[in-house]
């Protein structure tokens, strides 16, 4: 007998030991999976796509891998510009953050929602989540770890300051952006790092700034090199053709679009080709090339066409979720409206019943107290 729980024991701490090694086993393959993919993101987000869809898949009812498989899919969709289809799985993943207690997955996904707002130009939306993301990342103790999603946060922020205010202000939170993005020990910097390059470069632009705009696109172009991330690169030659052109170099302009333009095309990114088109048609007009003017500006038009109608679709899809959530509100109001009616009426219900029963019970006693002083009347009466 005591061979029997001598093997047992034995066999179920066996048990336990592999069982949480191949759940840790597990947990590290899908981080291995993620960082992969991540890096290779703007290059293949094809590739993440179905490597989130795998994550997703065989995640079960573990809601903090299922979420991890969901943001790659998002960003990956991000990256295509298909903001239908990251807004699905972007708020798949906030539903499912209420189950979860993992502090700086929160702030990734809140910070996401403010980036998907932002890039659907909703930007009272997209600052409060930022503000949730931001406040969540100065709630955090171990300031480290959240210096990458703060650097992020300020980011964002820039966009949308540089559409609602101005550009003096953009590039102020660009550079806080990137100040703490220095601070951040992670690979992935170098990404944000080369969008916020950008970015700042096209406020430079504005300002016609346009030394410092070169220079913030060859810092962007040289950040991009040795990553996966031929996107950015691609962007960053586009700004640093459109100041060419407004130095008149209309030539070198050309070159960098149509070194961009081959990057592009193995991408697929929708509004990267649309700016593409638009600068070669441009410079094309400028130099007199009829021909290549003729083939950029149908081009143009029919990329203009793809990205507003992924835009309006997008909106579409929005404005249903808003519905929805506004529908769940507006019943769970009805609900506790009812609720307290319903209390009330049994209240009331209550009250009458206890006043009706204690008005039948005076009725009572004061018929017997009655019946009581009619004796003694009549008492009184036969004495007499």
């Amino acid at each position: 007998m005591h061979h029997n729980r001598y093997f047992f024991s034995a066999f179920l701490g066996l048990a336990l030991f592999f069982g949480y090694a191949a759940f840790a086993q597990s947990i590290k393959n899908v981080d291995s999976i993620i960082k992969a993919s991540g890096t290779e993101i703007y290059e293949k987000p094809e590739k993440a796509i179905k490597a989130g869809e795998y994550i997703i898949a065989n995640a079960k009812e573990d809601a903090k891998t299922k979420i991890k498989g969901l943001m790659l899919v998002a960003d990956a969709y991000s990256v295509k510009r298909d903001y239908q289809k990251s807004l699905e799985y972007v708020i798949m993943a906030n539903n499912l953050s209420s189950h979860i207690d993992d502090p700086l997955l929160k702030i990734k996904i809140a910070n996401k929602m403010g980036i998907q707002y932002q890039q659907m130009k909703i930007y009272d939306e997209a600052i409060q989540y930022l503000n949730e993301a931001e406040r969540l990342c100065m709630a955090y103790p171990i300031k480290d770890s959240v210096m990458y999603h703060l650097g992020r946060n300020h980011i964002v922020r820039g966009f949308i300051y540089k559409e609602k205010l101005n550009c003096d202000i953009a590039i102020n939170f660009f550079n806080k952006g990137i100040a703490e993005l220095g601070k951040a020990d992670k690979a992935m910097i170098k990404t944000t790092l080369s969008i916020a390059l950008y970015n700042k470069g096209n406020c430079y632009i504005l300002l016609s700034d346009y030394e410092s705009a070169k220079k913030s696109f060859f810092e962007a172009i040289e950040i991009t090199k040795g990553i996966h991330a031929i996107s950015l690169q691609a962007f960053a030659q586009k700004g640093l053709a459109e100041v060419y052109t407004l130095e008149g170099r209309y030539r070198d302009a050309i070159k960098e679009l149509e070194e961009a333009l081959a990057v592009s095309n193995r991408v697929g990114d929708l509004v990267l080709n649309r700016g593409i088109y638009n600068g070669l048609l441009e410079n094309y007009l400028a130099v007199n090339d009829w021909d290549n003017y003729e083939k950029f500006h149908a081009l143009y038009l029919d990329t203009q066409l793809k990205v507003k109608e992924s835009e309006r679709k997008s909106i579409n899809n929005l404005i249903n979720e808003g519905y929805k959530s506004q529908n769940k509100n507006l019943q769970t109001e009805i609900s506790t409206y009812n609720y307290y009616i319903l209390t009330t009426l049994l209240l009331i219900i209550t009250a009458v019943i206890f006043f009706f029963i204690l008005i039948k019970k005076s009725e009572k006693n004061i018929l017997k107290l009655n019946k009581i002083i009619e004796n003694i009347q009549n008492s009184k009466a036969k004495s007499n």
